[in-house]
């Protein structure tokens, strides 16, 4: 190879290299998955006429956090991570079965979620542990004798077990994970969770790369789209952008996550989900944590669990005290029973 020629290679290829990333995140995308109705069925079948008004606590940025709250006379609070796409209107079966049983509910709409912030977008990953830190002090200065949960669904969970895990894992005196997402390589996961999602794979193997060199720039560009039903785009989040997706996400090392969590954590899971492998959980988290228990619900799907009497009674007994809980989960069942969801 001559002198010039092997100018020209060293030159070509970091040219093409960039040409082809930049390929990948400007055209990198895929279509919009069908919509799962065994998804969106269930929060359409929930009785909404009684959610309560949304109230606000102020965040370190100046961004209000949307928030509803379920005040139950008791010192134990629960505060609620929604899932995927969702709300926190979407835990409202699930908050006031907590409110039946005497345990306060706060459900918040993440950042990026619903009415707090840019829809779909943060600013920069681990600004939700930031958002998070601001709203437990908040109802900490409300509830100052209280036992705080953490409790998420889907995406939520996953979050949660990161939280668990990180920083401020300290924060909260119980965990408890709702038919958690625990990233796309866990052995508990669908493909592409059942068909909830589809991720724009070219774009973020670029963005990745990006991310690696340092260049941020492109961060808030989509890389994942969720299976909602037509029509629900004015209340649902149709996409997550790059670092939405990375933070509303638990780590790489989720088993980390599982080893490091300093407080009480139990799972939850439907026996019918859609999207995980529900028979799999249990021994993949008794691997690193045999004392975190793990409770597979008959019969009830994903959505269900947050959304139907059982799946509500299996958190309410995971945040019960051995001598109520008996008590406690039969007086859950009897109030949602009764048509109070």
């Amino acid at each position: 190879m001559t002198l010039s020629a092997l100018v020209i290679a060293v030159i070509a290829v970091p040219v093409a290299v960039a040409l082809l990333l930049a390929a990948m995140v400007a055209f990198g995308t895929a279509a919009p998955p069908k919509a799962m109705e065994s998804i969106g069925a269930p929060f359409k079948q929930m009785d909404y006429r009684d959610l309560p008004a949304t109230e606000c606590c102020p965040l370190r940025d100046g961004t209000d956090l949307v928030y509803r709250s379920y005040l139950a006379a008791g010192d134990r609070v629960a505060v609620l991570i929604h899932g995927s796409a969702g709300s926190g209107s979407s835990m409202h079966a699930l908050a006031k079965g907590l409110q039946a049983s005497g345990i306060s509910a706060y459900a918040p709409d993440m950042r990026g979620h619903g009415a707090t912030g840019q829809r779909g977008d943060i600013a920069y990953v681990g600004q939700l542990e930031d958002d998070l830190a601001d709203f437990i002090a908040f109802i900490r200065s409300r509830h100052s004798q209280a036992q705080v949960a953490l409790i998420g669904f889907s995406s939520g969970g996953g979050y949660v077990l990161r939280v668990a895990g990180g920083t401020l894992g300290g924060s909260f005196d119980h965990y408890v994970l709702i038919s958690p997402y625990l990233g796309h390589k866990a052995p508990t996961q669908r493909p592409n969770s059942g068909g909830w999602v589809a991720p724009f794979i070219p774009r973020i193997i670029a963005l990745v790369t990006l991310e690696r060199m340092g260049i941020h720039r492109f961060e808030g560009l989509p890389v994942v789209a969720f299976a909602i039903q037509p029509g629900m785009e004015k209340i649902l989040t149709t996409s997550y952008s790059y670092r939405l997706s990375r933070n509303f996400h638990p780590d790489a090392d989720y088993l980390g996550d599982f080893r490091r969590t300093p407080k009480p954590m139990t799972v939850v899971i439907g026996a019918d989900d859609e999207t995980f492998y529900a028979d799999r959980f249990a021994a993949l988290i008794h691997t690193v944590r045999p004392d975190i228990a793990v409770s597979v619900v008959p019969g009830l799907g994903h959505v269900d669990m947050t959304v139907l009497p059982q799946g509500v009674a299996s958190v309410v007994e995971a945040l019960s005290p051995r001598s109520n809980a008996s008590l406690e989960v039969g007086q859950a069942l009897n109030l949602i029973e009764a048509g109070l969801t």
